[in-house]
C-alpha cells in the first residue's frame, strides 16, 4: 500500500514516515502542496496524509482540487488541535477524515486502516487466497501450515496481489504503486521479485504458478473455485503497538540533536529578552521553533512536552511590550520543556530495551 504524506517541516514528515513504514506501508514525503497535486496527478496512491497548512499550495485546496478532477483517493487531513476548523473545512473540501495534532501514532495507524479497508472495500485485515493466507498487521505469510520469509518488496507485490485478487497488474503498474517515484527501478527488477516469490511459494507446497502470467500483459493470482477469505488476529493490536514503539524510538534517535538545537533557540530568545536586547528575527524563528516542536513532540506521544512548547509558541506569538514577569514566565517554560526532553530521553532508551527483551522471549 502506497501513502503520499505531505508535511510542512522535516521532523514531523520523517516521524510520520517511520510510523507508517514500521507497518509495511511505501511512504513518500513531500513539503508542499503543489509538489503533492504533480504527484498525485501522474502516480496511483492508496491513501493521502497531508497538513491542512502547506507552502505554495494549501491542503484545504490542495484536498478541494483533487476532489474536482475527480479522484477517490482516501485523504487524512492534519490540523492543530487550537485551529480544529481546518479540519473541518477539510472534510467540506473532500477529505475524509481529519486527525488533530499533536498526533497519537496509536489512533494515526487506526485511522489510517479504517481509510485504507474502505478504500479497497476489505473489512476485515488478514487476506487469504486459497491456502495463502497474509496478516498485514504483524506481516505473517503461510502456505497451509508453513511460514514464508520474504523481503519487503516481496511482501508488498504479494500483498497487492491478494487486496486486487482478480487483477492482472502490469510490471509499469507494479512499479508506479510499491516503489518510491524518485527510486523506481527498471521493469526487470519486477520480474526478479516475482520469480524469487514463486519460487519462495513452490518451496513450502503451492502451486509454481500460484502467482500466473498473463502473456503481454502481467501478473496475477491465478484464479482458485474458492473465494477468498478474512478473518481476525487476536494479537494484532499488541505486535501493532510494539512495532509502533521501535520506529518512533529510532525517529528519536536520530532527530534528538536537532531537537536539541530548537530547544538552544529558544534558549538564546529568551536570553535576549532577559537582557532586554530583543532581537525580532531571533524570536520569529523561535516562533516557529516552538511550532514544530508542539506538533513533532505530540507525534512522539509527548503530551507534556508538545503543551509546553505550544505555550511558549504564544508568548512569543504577538507584538507586545515584554514585561518582566513575562520574560520569566518564559523563561520557566523554556527550562520546563527542556528538562521534559531530557525525561524523554531516558524514558525511550527503558522502552526500548523492554521492548528488545520482551522479543528476545519469543
Amino acid at each position: 500500500m502506497k501513502i503520499l504524506v505531505v508535511a510542512n517541516d522535516e521532523l514531523t514528515a520523517k516521524s510520520l514516515d517511520r510510523i507508517l513504514s514500521s507497518q509495511n506501508y511505501t511512504v513518500e514525503t513531500v513539503n508542499d502542496g503543489q509538489t503533492a497535486w504533480e504527484l498525485v496527478e501522474v502516480f496511483p496512491y492508496d491513501l493521502l496524509v497531508l497538513d491542512a497548512t502547506l507552502p505554495r499550495l494549501d491542503g484545504i485546496s490542495l484536498c478541494r482540487q483533487i476532489r474536482t478532477g475527480g479522484k477517490t483517493l482516501p485523504i487524512l487531513m492534519l490540523a492543530r488541535a487550537d485551529n480544529s476548523q481546518n479540519g473541518v473545512a477539510g472534510l467540506d473540501a473532500g477529505a475524509d477524515d481529519y486527525l488533530l495534532k499533536p498526533i497519537d501514532s496509536q489512533e494515526l495507524l487506526a485511522r489510517v486502516r479504517a481509510l485504507l479497508r474502505r478504500g479497497s472495500g476489505i473489512a476485515l485485515p488478514i487476506l487469504k487466497w486459497g491456502d495463502l493466507s497474509l496478516d498485514p498487521s504483524t506481516y505473517e505469510v503461510t502456505y497451509g501450515e508453513r511460514s514464508l520469509s520474504l523481503t519487503p518488496k516481496e511482501y508488498a507485490i504479494l500483498e497487492l496481489f491478494l487486496r486486487n485478487p482478480r487483477r492482472v497488474f502490469s510490471c509499469g503498474a507494479i512499479l508506479d504503486r510499491l516503489w518510491e517515484f524518485e527510486k523506481i527501478p527498471g521493469e526487470n527488477a519486477v520480474r526478479t521479485h516475482v520469480k524469487e516469490l514463486r519460487y519462495k511459494l513452490k518451496a513450502t507446497g503451492a502451486p509454481g504458478d500460484l502467482i500466473e502470467t498473463v502473456y503481454g500483459i502481467g501478473y496475477r493470482l491465478k484464479e482458485l473455485e474458492t473465494i477468498p477469505s478474512f478473518q481476525i488476529t487476536e494479537d494484532a493490536g499488541e505486535i501493532i503497538q510494539q512495532q509502533t514503539l521501535a520506529a518512533v524510538t529510532e525517529i528519536w534517535k536520530r532527530f534528538q540533536s536537532r531537537i536539541n538545537e530548537q530547544i538552544e533557540v529558544l534558549e538564546q530568545a529568551t536570553q535576549a529578552l532577559l537582557q532586554e536586547f530583543p532581537d525580532r528575527q531571533l524570536r520569529e524563528k523561535a516562533e516557529q521553533e516552538a511550532h514544530t516542536l508542539a506538533g513533532a513532540l505530540g507525534t512522539f506521544g509527548l503530551t507534556k512536552g508538545s503543551q509546553l512548547a505550544r505555550k511558549i509558541e504564544q508568548l512569543l506569538q504577538a507584538d507586545r511590550f515584554w514585561e518582566d514577569k513575562k520574560v520569566i514566565q518564559l523563561e520557566k517554560l523554556v527550562r520546563a520543556l527542556r528538562d521534559e526532553i531530557a525525561r524523554a530521553s531516558e524514558t525511550t532508551v527503558s522502552q526500548t530495551t523492554m521492548v528488545q527483551d520482551e522479543r528476545s522471549f519469543c
